[in-house]
């Protein structure tokens, strides 16, 4: 168990900031005992992570927390999405288990063969995926304790040329996607986002994906928790696949910064 305390960290903003910034798909590191169980060589694995991997968006959310005027709270997964998917659900319920990318992958982003089929999912979820929902769960709690709401801002990015994977890749493709739910994203913080991302080539809405984290405690029961899931086109900010940040980053690290203090208020 040593490392699981480490595979994620909750960084504290302003005691009266309801924003979290949620960052879970920004790393590459994998446990060498969770190394073990992926049939992929190294070659082939880094390539993987580079395809899957939302690089540098911990950097883009430290970036707007240092620019905002009240600082945010943050919650990164300091571990790869092929541990787990924190954002998966973990049973019957996630439609992305049809691909073989549930809570725990067993298939690649073009459907390689990335576990094996019969991988039992169990151990990995009881010792990555439960304690992680857990943590989100006091940190959203702890928001909505002091300051009576809480706003998870989910940062993610994505390729500009569909994957395999995706499920729902045909439609457009903007420079920031902003993923909705019908029940925790009140029309202000949506317009907010719009406003904030204005200058960053324009919004689009649940397109490629769709959607935004809650931890299932507060999900369709607490409208206090407001949710938005931005999702970043890598080409505007970043070489793809997987290379280093461009020019982008900065002015999309202000864009999050000024959604932050619109919401903030």
């Amino acid at each position: 168990m040593t490392d699981a305390p480490s595979s994620f960290a909750l960084l504290p903003g302003a005691p009266h900031s309801p924003v979290i910034l949620h960052v879970p798909h920004s790393a590459r590191r994998i446990p060498p005992a969770v190394r073990s169980g992926i049939v992929l060589d190294d070659a082939e694995l880094e390539r993987e992570l580079d395809h899957l991997t939302d690089a540098h968006t911990a950097e883009l959310a430290e970036a707007a927390a240092g620019l905002a005027g009240t600082r945010p709270w943050r919650f990164v997964n300091r571990l790869s999405r092929l541990v787990v998917d924190p954002e998966r659900f973990p049973d019957e319920r996630e439609e992305m288990t049809a691909a073989g990318m549930g809570a725990v992958y067993t298939r690649t982003a073009h459907g390689a063969v990335l576990r094996p089929a019969d991988t039992d999912p169990e151990p990995l979820i009881e010792r990555y995926f439960r304690p992680y929902a857990r943590a989100m769960t006091e940190a959203v709690a702890g928001r909505l304790a002091a300051t009576g709401r809480a706003v998870i801002v989910d940062v993610h990015s994505y390729p500009s040329e569909r994957l395999p994977y995706e499920l729902h890749g045909d439609g457009p493709r903007p420079p920031v996607c902003l993923g909705t739910d019908a029940f925790h994203t009140p029309p202000g913080l949506l317009a907010a986002a719009r406003e904030a991302f204005a200058g960053c080539g324009g919004t689009g809405l649940d397109s490629p994906f769709a959607g935004t984290y809650v931890p299932l405690e507060f999900h369709g029961r607490r409208a206090e928790v407001g949710a938005l899931m931005v999702e970043i086109r890598r080409d505007t900010y970043m070489s793809e696949p997987g290379g280093p940040a461009g020019p982008g980053l900065g002015r999309l690290a202000g864009a999050l910064a000024a959604l932050v203090d619109a919401v903030s208020r």
